[in-house]
């Protein structure tokens, strides 16, 4: 798509925002019809009070009609004024609030493959700064490009009336503004995308380093830290310098020329004046319109400067609305737990689609077996539970659930059918109590009794407020090792048919670990479980071991089997016992 056509597409679609409030934007164009008519209408006034002053004298009863229909043109003019700012600002914020509606669902809708790849900041700029821009750029729009065309249209109207020839000078040099204003707007609005885009970089690099501050400081990062962002902040300061100089060549270049406009009208007007052509209250008029004319070509150069900002922003807001959503959900769900037989058939996947990665995998779990999962950084343990989960679709092959595709149950189903211990901790700002309830309906005697079985309960006991503590996003102050703890009691309290465990205890130190195994055996008791391990220790009661290497199961079997084969398992759990 070429910019004159993204340009376009990108109107097109503001357009039909606005359209859903045609009602708003017909009074906006009235107001400001009022508004400019009421206005211009005072020159007309001041005129014919001159020309009654020169002619006959001070007549004070003609005198006192003009200025009295002078005030109230002035109070009509002002009226509509604030009626307009007031109707605008309610349909922009209306155009901006239903666009954060859309682009909010938007990222629920979303497949991890767009989620995964594209830093959170850039997609808070979208949703926050660029909406925000597009606001200041459509509120321009509403009151000065409304008012300014308005205020062209009639002025010219009343100066034709007056006189024809100046008219038409004024007419002929005028329109080199608006050449000097669309040539130079033209070529800023590569100008301002490219200032969005570097924002949303610097965005997407400050919401990283907040969000990993720990990591940051325990790594000694924070000078490298510092000159990435000196280095993005810098083409950002270079970006947005530019466009802005370019756009700030608009207003003089319109002003220059408005200038030798009001010159001409002052110079052919006072000629005409001279050879009885205009009266001196005319040409007074002539040159207050003169002015008024001229003086929306200065706003309306300003507005389409900014406008340009607003649509490069409103680009990559509809750039990211647009993307490609997760593919549609089964229709009906019957909200039915499975058994939890789980198959894999023939499966391949990757995350990029030039590199291989899961090729052929085959698997077949009956209700209630233990399969760990093992093998090397990077071989694909993770990712078959993210395609167990369906938090990716396999390219090929299929995964079933008691005989049926994944593909046919709705989401809800299958990932409600699952408990999840990650080695990342989700846990969210609220009371520990919350957190562990996530709105479920369970009693506070259950959810001691499942905190006690994980040994949970008495560090939560030692908190100052115990159950009711307030914990921050991702857990707050507390160690890494009692948010997972508290992972697993959540967990517990739910007790589904399957089960997930991935480095479920890779915070927990040993003894804790120890203590909980019993609590684990408990849970995975009649369950089909996916565990997955790097310390191969707790695996050894699994049913079945799979080892990966590849993305392809190299090994299967139980630990004593693997251990017999003296391959690839053989040699992984000697190296951590050795």
């Amino acid at each position: 798509m070429t910019e004159k056509n993204s340009r376009r597409f990108t109107v097109n679609r503001i357009m039909q925002y606005v359209g859903r409030y045609r009602i708003s934007a017909v009074l906006s164009l009235i107001f400001a019809l009022l508004n400019v008519a009421a206005g211009l209408y005072v020159p007309i006034l001041i005129g014919r009070a001159i020309d009654c002053i020169i002619q006959g004298g001070t007549d004070y009863k003609k005198m006192s009609l003009i200025i009295l229909k002078a005030v109230i043109s002035m109070i009509v003019s002002s009226l509509s004024l604030w009626l307009m700012n007031e109707v605008n600002n309610r349909l922009t914020f209306s155009i901006v609030r239903d666009m954060r509606n859309e682009a909010f669902l938007k990222i629920h809708a979303l497949p991890f493959d767009y989620l995964d790849p594209h830093p959170s900041g850039d997609i808070l700029s979208r949703i926050t700064a660029d909406v925000d821009q597009l606001a200041d750029g459509l509120l321009m729009g509403f009151t000065q490009l409304f008012t300014g065309v308005v205020t062209i249209l009639i002025t010219l109207c009343f100066m034709f009336a007056m006189n024809p020839f100046i008219t038409l000078i004024v007419v002929f040099v005028t329109p080199l503004s608006l050449f000097v204003a669309r040539f130079i707007s033209g070529h800023t609005y590569d100008m301002f995308s490219v200032q969005s885009g570097i924002r949303g970089e610097q965005t997407g690099l400050i919401d990283e380093m907040i969000g990993n501050l720990k990591t940051v400081k325990a790594f000694s990062y924070e000078d490298k830290a510092v000159s990435r962002f000196d280095e993005i902040n810098t083409r950002l300061e270079g970006a947005s310098r530019k466009a802005l100089f370019y756009s700030s060549l608009t207003n003089p270049g319109t002003r220059f020329v408005n200038s030798i406009v009001y010159a001409m009208v002052a110079l052919f007007g006072a000629m005409s004046v001279l050879s009885g052509g205009m009266s001196v209250g005319i040409l007074t008029s002539f040159l207050s319109y003169a002015n008024q004319y001229t003086k929306p070509f200065n706003e309306i150069s300003g507005v389409l400067t900014e406008l340009q900002n607003a649509l490069a922003c409103a680009g990559r807001v509809f750039e990211f609305m647009d993307e490609k959503e997760e593919t549609g959900d089964a229709v009906n769900g019957d909200g039915k737990y499975p058994k939890g037989n789980v198959k894999c058939s023939e499966v391949d996947f990757s995350y990029d689609k030039k590199a291989s990665l899961i090729e052929n995998l085959n698997i077949d779990v009956k209700k209630g077996e233990h399969v760990a999962i093992v093998g090397p950084t990077g071989c694909g343990k993770t990712t078959i539970i993210n395609l167990l989960m369906r938090f990716y679709d396999v390219d090929s092959g299929s995964i079933t659930v008691d005989g049926t595709d994944i593909r046919d149950m709705t989401r809800h189903d299958l990932r409600s059918s699952y408990g999840m211990v990650l080695q990342d901790t989700w846990l969210r700002y609220g009371t520990i109590r919350d957190n562990l309830k996530m709105g479920r309906d369970i009693s506070d005697e259950d959810m001691i009794r499942a905190a006690k079985e994980v040994h949970s309960h008495s560090f939560i006991r030692r908190l100052k407020d115990g159950y009711d503590t307030v914990i921050g996003e991702d857990g707050g102050s507390l160690s890494q090792g009692q948010k997972q703890l508290l992972c697993i009691t959540r967990v517990m309290l739910s007790l589904p048919p399957m089960l997930i465990l991935d480095e479920a205890t890779s915070s927990i130190d040993t003894r804790t670990e120890l203590k909980i195994q019993d609590a684990f055996l408990k849970m995975m008791e009649g369950r089909t479980s996916f565990i997955v391990a790097h310390r191969l220790s707790t695996i050894r009661n699994a049913d079945h071991i799979l080892v990966m290497k590849a993305g392809k199961i190299i090994e299967q079997g139980s630990h004593e089997q693997l251990l017999e084969m003296k391959g690839f398992y053989y040699e992984l759990y000697n190296s951590q016992f050795a």
